[in-house]
C-alpha cells in the first residue's frame, strides 16, 4: 500500500480511516513497515525480535522522514531566515506539537525536547531539585524504579541531606499501596514514581498514587518510558507535575524524547544547560532567559531526531494505541500461561493481565540467564538478558539478573511459539 503524507513530520504508512473498521491490529501490514524485521539470522532463520522494552525497531515511515530533511532541507532550526532553516523549524516545531497531542499535554510549551528519559529526568533532578529539596525532606520512589529514576534522586538526597524513601512490591510483583500511603502520609517533598516496570512489566495505578501525592503536598514525576509507546498516556488524566519519555522505545530514533512539565513549574526552574538558543538576552553584565520551551533546549537541538520522533507519534496515532496494548496482551495471554506450566521455570513479576504491559521476565533453574539469551541468539531470538538497569529490584527478588522478552505491535503468536521453543531447547542443552 502506498504511503501518505502527514501534514508536517514525515510521512506515515496508513491513516487512521483505514484501520479504524478494524478493531485489531493487521500486524502482518504493520511488519511490512519495517525493513530490519524481513531479515534472517543464526543462518538462515528468521529474525524474531523480542527486546523492545530496551529499543524498538523503526518503520520506513519514521526512516524515510528523517532522510528528507537530511536530503532535502538540512538547516540549523529558529535561527535562519531562508528557506530550508524555516521548513525545518516548521517540522520540528510540528512534531513538538504533535507530541503534546499524543500525551494530552494542555500546551506544547510545556513540551521540552531532549535526548531521553534520562535526560529529562536529571533535568528536574537539577534545575527543579537543587532549588526545591532542603536537608529534612523525603523523596519518594519505588523498589521497580530504573536507574534513571532512582540514581538521580539518590544522588540529590545525599547533596541535599534529604531522605530517600524506597516504596516495596508484594510477591506478585506490584507496588505495596498501603506501603506508600503510609510514606506519602509522613511528608514528602517529591514522588518520583514508575507508570510501567520495565523489569516486570508492571503498570502502577498512577493516576491514583499522584492523587494521593499531590494532597499531601508533593511534587510528583512520573517515568513514563514504558508507558508511552504501549499504551494510552494523558498528563492531565493523571494530574502528574512532570512525566518523561524516550522516543527510541517508541518507534523513534535515539537521541529523542521529551519532558511534560506544568508551565508555572517550568517558568519558576532555572535553565538545566546554558549557551546558544535558550537565552533572550546576553550581556556581559547579565543574561536573561528564553521563553518555553526554548529556555530548557540550549545549543543545536537534535531537530532531525526529534522529526523523526514526530513521524512515530504520527504512526502509532494512525494505528491506535488502544489496539497496540490489546495485541501486547494478546501476545502475553498466550505466551504467559504456556510459561508457567514449564517445570523449572520463575517468571518474576504479575502473573495475570491486569495492569501490565508486554514485558515478561523469567528465570530458567540452573541456567545463567546470560545463557539463555546466547542460545536463543542461535535460534533468531532476540531477548535481553541481565539487570534491566534495575539493580535494587533484582536484590529485592533474589537474583542477580532475568531473561526479558518483550513485545511490541509488530510481533506474532508465532513468534511466541519460537520463543517457547527457544526455552525448550535451552533447557535440553543444560539438562
Amino acid at each position: 500500500m502506498s504511503a501518505v503524507k502527514g501534514d508536517v513530520g514525515g510521512v506515515v504508512g496508513r491513516g487512521p480511516r483505514e484501520l479504524a473498521a478494524d478493531p485489531s491490529l493487521d500486524v502482518g501490514r504493520i511488519r511490512a513497515d519495517f525493513p530490519v524485521l524481513r531479515r534472517t539470522v543464526a543462518g538462515g532463520k528468521r529474525l524474531v525480535y523480542l527486546d523492545n522494552a530496551a529499543t524498538s525497531q523503526k518503520p520506513h515511515q519514521v526512516l524515510d522522514a528523517m532522510d528528507t530533511v537530511y536530503r532535502e532541507h538540512n538547516a540549523n532550526i529558529h535561527r535562519g531566515v531562508y528557506e530550508m532553516s524555516e521548513v525545518t523549524t516548521a517540522l520540528f516545531e510540528g512534531a513538538r506539537g504533535r507530541v503534546a497531542a499524543f500525551i494530552n499535554a494542555p500546551h506544547s510549551r510545556e513540551v521540552i525536547f531532549c535526548r531521553n528519559a534520562t535526560e529529562g529526568i536529571n533535568l528536574v533532578a537539577y534545575a527543579w531539585g537543587r532549588d526545591n529539596v532542603k536537608r529534612g525532606d523525603r523523596l519518594i520512589v519505588s523498589i521497580l524504579e530504573h536507574h534513571s529514576n532512582f540514581v538521580p534522586w539518590q544522588q540529590l538526597a545525599a547533596e541535599a541531606g534529604a531522605e530517600l524513601v524506597v516504596i516495596d512490591i508484594d510477591e506478585g510483583g506490584r507496588l505495596r499501596r498501603d506501603q506508600f500511603e503510609a510514606e506519602v502520609a509522613k511528608g514528602a517533598r517529591l514522588v518520583a514514581i514508575t507508570h510501567t516496570s520495565n523489569g516486570l512489566g508492571t503498570v502502577n495505578p498512577v493516576k491514583e498514587l499522584t492523587a494521593i501525592a499531590k494532597a499531601a503536598g508533593a511534587t510528583v514525576l512520573i517515568d513514563a518510558a514504558q508507558a508511552v509507546p504501549h499504551t494510552v498516556v494523558d498528563v492531565q488524566d493523571i494530574g502528574c507535575d512532570f512525566l518523561v519519555f524516550s522516543g527510541h522505545k517508541m518507534l523513534a530514533p535515539p537521541g529523542s524524547g521529551a519532558l511534560w512539565g506544568r508551565t508555572e513549574i517550568l517558568e519558576r526552574m532555572r535553565p538545566f544547560l546554558y549557551g546558544g538558543d535558550m537565552i533572550s538576552r546576553v550581556a556581559v553584565d547579565t543574561t536573561t532567559w528564553n521563553e518555553l520551551p526554548w529556555k530548557f533546549e540550549a545549543g543545536t537541538s537534535a531537530y532531525v531526531d526529534a522529526i523523526g520522533l514526530g513521524a512515530a507519534v504520527d504512526y502509532l496515532t494512525a494505528v491506535g494505541m488502544e489496539r497496540v496494548h490489546a495485541h501486547e496482551l494478546e501476545l502475553v495471554a498466550y505466551v504467559l500461561p504456556r510459561l508457567l506450566e514449564i517445570p523449572g521455570i520463575v517468571v518474576y513479576g504479575p502473573h495475570t493481565l491486569e495492569a501490565r504491559v508486554g514485558v515478561i521476565s523469567f528465570g530458567l533453574e540452573g541456567i545463567h540467564p546470560h545463557d539463555v539469551a546466547t542460545i536463543f541468539d542461535r535460534e533468531g531470538v532476540c531477548v535481553r538478558a541481565g539487570h534491566h538497569c534495575n539493580q535494587p529490584l533484582m536484590t529485592r527478588l533474589g537474583c542477580v539478573a532475568t531473561t526479558r522478552a518483550s513485545f511490541y505491535l509488530y510481533n506474532t503468536i508465532e513468534e511466541c511459539d519460537v520463543l517457547l521453543g527457544a526455552v525448550a531447547k535451552a533447557q535440553r542443552i543444560f539438562a
